[in-house]
């Protein structure tokens, strides 16, 4: 049997826990090994979560995120990407309501020439995930080992798949005490987790879209610029180019909420049909890729190859090759209707006039979760065909007795519990307002 390093911290853990809560510093070493013996049993979940708490008040400083950072990727397998050719660029969201960029993004800047290796998550609360949406497709397959996984980054050109167990594990463990001691709004802690398994995927570069407003974890902008910031430093210091962008989530992205209804709306993109803020979202993240990928020195040479890619259906193609490799039945691109539909389609009425001032993001998700599009536990299982299509958006003009939006469910017992929180979330006013633009910032070294 291999021995197992160690790193011979000088202070236990119960001293290590007393520091960092009294505001101290933890060196390189002794995040290592603490890290080290957390995945293998010899620092127990409360040590670690008393360890979490000291850091949620007291903080970390760059350094100490880096060092989490990598002793948390080192936790399992890193992919070794380096027999695919090319810089290898990865996105990650922070997750909104309608947020389906990836489904388009990624075979988008796959089919303009940078590798796109991908793992990706799952819906939690009323965020989408995108891994759900991608099951929407009739047989396609979320898992692979990762041998597999480098080889098809190499031959199609990009790869979506989920967190595998041998993928920064640490994190995974860390995450769940988290999530059940009240320490998730931490930025060292997040950043961590995000980059963790983004670098252990063998990136090269990352572009970040940090979702900001009522749908999004994220509130208040200041709070988005202090996370990106983070992990852009982080980033940095870990040797990886990383940018991030901070648009805004107070309404959903795009018209559908739902996973069959969102996937059919990024396929929508790639066909040159797509709704402009998702189209926009898309091209803005998929140019600063291209940009990191070192296929385009500038953005505007970026969006005209993105564009392209779009108008001649290669990033479609790219998309049909995906499915092909993943078991899923690459005809839905030209035949969306081949996604799971629900039997009966409700339309949700407004009850007065005037312009479309407001549509709360966060409601909206949670209306879809209600529905069985999302789930409030990791185990719960989704319904793909089930879920909400906007008719309005912000700065519409809207007519009493008119359709806001349109349920789609399995009986009409599902609609009538969520039609009226729906037809609430709207702000409906007599006069238009300034709608603010969807990019908010963007943060780069």
């Amino acid at each position: 049997m291999k021995k197992r390093k160690t790193h011979g911290n000088a202070r236990s853990i119960p001293e290590l826990i007393v520091h960092k809560r009294s505001g101290g510093a933890l060196s390189k070493e002794e995040i290592a090994g603490l890290i080290e013996g957390f995945t293998h049993g010899d620092v127990a979940d409360y040590q670690m979560s008393a360890l979490l708490m000291a850091t949620f008040f007291q903080g970390m400083t760059p350094e100490e995120t880096t060092a989490l950072t990598l002793a948390m990727r080192d936790s399992g397998t890193v992919v070794d990407l380096s027999k695919v050719p090319g810089i290898k660029v990865d996105k990650h969201s922070t997750g909104g309501v309608g947020d389906k960029v990836s489904l388009c993004l990624a075979p988008l800047v796959a089919a303009c020439g940078v590798p796109i290796p991908m793992v990706s998550g799952r819906g939690l609360g009323h965020t989408g995930g995108t891994l759900d949406k991608l099951e929407a497709i009739p047989g396609f397959n979320v898992s692979m080992p990762v041998a597999q996984f480098v080889k098809q980054v190499r031959d199609v050109g990009c790869a979506l798949i989920g967190q595998t167990a041998d993928i920064a594990p640490a994190d995974k463990r860390i995450y769940a005490l988290r999530d059940v001691t009240g320490t998730v709004e931490s930025i060292p802690l997040i950043t961590a987790s995000i980059l963790s398994k983004k670098l252990a995927e063998g990136i090269d570069a990352l572009v970040l879209d940090v979702k900001v407003g009522r749908g999004a974890f994220m509130k208040t902008i200041e709070d988005a610029r202090a996370l990106a910031r983070s992990i852009v430093r982080v980033g940095t210091l870990a040797k990886k180019r990383v940018t991030a962008i901070l648009t805004s989530m107070e309404a959903p992205l795009g018209f559908a909420v739902g996973n069959a209804l969102e996937t059919a709306e990024a396929i929508e993109v790639l066909l040159g049909r797509g709704p402009d803020d998702l189209v926009e979202c898309t091209l803005v993240l998929g140019a600063e890729m291209l940009r990191l990928g070192g296929v385009a020195k500038s953005e505007s040479a970026a969006r005209k190859m993105l564009s392209e890619a779009i108008r001649s259906r290669k990033g479609a193609r790219v998309f049909e090759n995906i499915i092909r490799a993943q078991k899923g039945d690459p005809r839905v691109v030209a035949e969306p209707d081949r996604l799971p539909r629900a039997p009966r389609v409700v339309g949700v009425k407004s009850t007065r006039s005037g312009f479309v001032t407001g549509i709360d993001a966060l409601e909206i998700g949670l209306s879809a979760v209600a529905m069985g599009a999302g789930r409030t536990r990791a185990d719960q299982a989704v319904d793909p065909a089930v879920g909400i299509m906007l008719h309005k958006k912000l700065g519409d003009k809207i007519a009493k007795g008119e359709v806001l939006a349109e349920v789609h469910v399995r009986d009409k017992a599902a609609a009538d519990r969520v039609c009226d929180r729906i037809r609430d979330a709207y702000e409906v006013s007599p006069r238009a307002k300034k709608i603010l633009p969807l990019v908010l910032d963007t943060i780069r070294k």
